[in-house]
């Protein structure tokens, strides 16, 4: 009996939704602060391992497209085993990667060991998305995913000023031994109260047809893969961004000493965004909610292509146009995901996989071609938003099939959807 009570009482009770909300961002977050710490270190990385030019913006792009591929595999195996153990074995291997980069000597050994990281952590990416569907859909999932979007974007406005300070202190080497720590962190926070939120009627089987059919079905759905590509190519601008932000802020606009202040400025709007998205989804739908912030994605990114055209570009214009354009992608970013995996409960890990390596994979290699493509002002940056803008709104009128706006509502029934 006493064996049976300690049983009962080493099980993680249900989370709250705050608990919820905050456990998930901070997942995602391990992500983001592996990839925007690097940031200020980059040239200083470049220099000492002999990375010439925009090469050096590999160590960004490799962990992205990493991550796009390994995306492919957790949520197969989170539908299977369950949630805890697959974001268990992503926090071992971001640790032990992350320290495993503290010891690179060799510019390539390190890209290789950030294209693994990517890979091997694709699940803290996967598995918090369906998670979250495994407690909620519709515009309750929206309004939740922007709520974890608010929080985890607090990081990307940190850590570049969180990476510049290991580096005076301790060089760049700490920042990956930083992210060792918070990765142990956060494990022992998810060992410790998440509870296994996959139920038993919805395991699938290890089964190659299984898990192709699932992600076929999260991949072919009309409705849906308007919004996974749609969300692909306007991150890949942002990611492309990210990739040049270094060589931009410090090159271009010669402020490399302010670069973390200015780059978390650039952030900022979407943290608002998201924050205000939270608090109006539930009321106009993530469709209506997300469509106009495309359209004005696009029509800040004429603006941004009109300014870089005018040499000499001023970092004032750049930075409020680029501002607007994240706070956008802030609306965008989850509508588009929690629209896209509205239809896919039962099957909410294999499509959270197939939907991110979608997203990732497309993102990275967008991000990474954009990147390269930095010839010392912003243009490239800004006519590439562009294009990917008008290609997202082309995708998604495919899904929607001509029509913007709208709010659906399921047969039978008068509660719409997002």
């Amino acid at each position: 009996m006493s064996s049976t009570k300690s049983k009962i009482a080493l099980k993680p009770r249900a989370l709250g939704e705050r608990e919820l909300i905050v456990l998930m961002a901070l997942l995602m977050s391990l992500q983001a602060f592996g990839i925007d710490a690097m940031l200020p270190a980059l040239g200083q990385m470049a220099e000492e391992m002999g990375a010439d030019g925009n090469r050096r913006q590999w160590v960004i792009a490799a962990y992205f497209l990493g991550a796009g591929v390994g995306a492919f595999f957790p949520g197969a195996f989170a539908d299977k085993f369950g949630r805890r153990p697959i974001l268990g074995l992503a926090l071992i291997a971001y640790v032990s990667l992350s320290l495993a980069c503290a010891l690179a000597t060799d510019y390539d050994v390190l890209l290789a060991i950030r294209l693994a990281q990517g890979v091997l952590c694709a699940g803290l990416s996967v598995v918090p998305a369906a998670i979250v569907r495994d407690h909620v859909g519709g515009d309750r999932m929206a309004r939740l995913m922007s709520l974890i979007m608010m929080i985890f974007l607090i990081v990307p406005i940190l850590a570049p000023a969180i990476g510049q300070a290991i580096m005076y202190f301790a060089g760049w080497r700490a920042i990956f031994g930083a992210m060792a720590v918070m990765g142990t962190g956060v494990g022992l926070w998810v060992w410790g109260r998440l509870p296994e939120t996959l139920q038993d009627d919805n395991r699938q089987d290890i089964d190659p047809r299984t898990i192709l059919r699932n992600m076929g079905t999260a991949l072919t759905d009309r409705g849906a893969i308007g919004y996974v590509v749609g969300s692909a190519l306007v991150f890949g601008s942002l990611f492309g961004f990210l990739n040049s932000s270094q060589q931009l802020i410090a090159e271009t606009f010669g402020m490399g000493d302010y670069f973390a202040l200015i780059f978390g400025g650039a952030v900022l709007g979407m943290v608002a965004a998201n924050f205000t998205n939270s608090r109006i989804v539930e009321r106009f739908g993530a469709r209506r909610v997300s469509h106009v912030a495309l359209l004005v994605f696009i029509g800040i990114s004429i603006g941004q292509l009109l300014s870089a055209r005018a040499q000499p570009q001023s970092l004032a214009e750049f930075i409020v146009l680029m501002s607007i354009s994240m706070a956008m992608l802030g609306f965008i970013g989850a509508n588009f995901a929690s629209i896209a995996m509205q239809p896919f409960y039962h099957i909410a890990g294999a499509a959270s996989s197939a939907q991110t390596a979608v997203r990732m994979s497309t993102g990275a290699v967008l991000g990474a071609l954009i990147g390269n493509l930095y010839d010392g002002t912003a243009l490239p940056l800004a006519a590439s938003m562009f294009s990917c803008g008008l290609l997202a709104l082309a995708i998604v009128l495919f899904s929607e099939r001509g029509k913007l706006f709208r709010r659906k509502t399921p047969p039978g029934t008068s509660a719409p959807i997002p």
